[in-house]
């Protein structure tokens, strides 16, 4: 029997291009529930380093990464931005017609 491969860490490998990383923070954000977003953000964070990484270059509370991150999150605007900010993205507004 051949040995299968953990798809979590095929998602991480891919998540450290940057192109394939926004591609699927954008499409966790076209699903329209906040914590498809949140989880997906987290798997972006964990592939940049984890948690503890990101705390460190954000100045935010480990702990409170976690919970802000978790599928029950609810992050403020600026923690957000400075987590996105921390793995290499920023936020961007775009008309729904173009």
């Amino acid at each position: 029997m051949a040995k299968s491969r953990s798809y979590r860490s095929d998602l991480l490998e891919s998540l450290k291009d940057p192109v394939e990383a926004a591609e699927y923070l954008n499409a966790a954000l076209e699903d329209g529930e906040p914590e498809v977003f949140l989880l997906a953000l987290r798997d972006v964070v964990d592939s940049y380093g984890g948690m503890s990484k990101l705390a460190a270059s954000t100045s935010l509370n480990r702990e409170n990464l976690y919970r802000m991150l978790s599928s029950k999150g609810n992050p403020e605007f600026f923690s957000l931005f400075a987590v996105l900010s921390a793995v290499g993205f920023r936020l961007a507004v775009e008309s729904k017609t173009s």
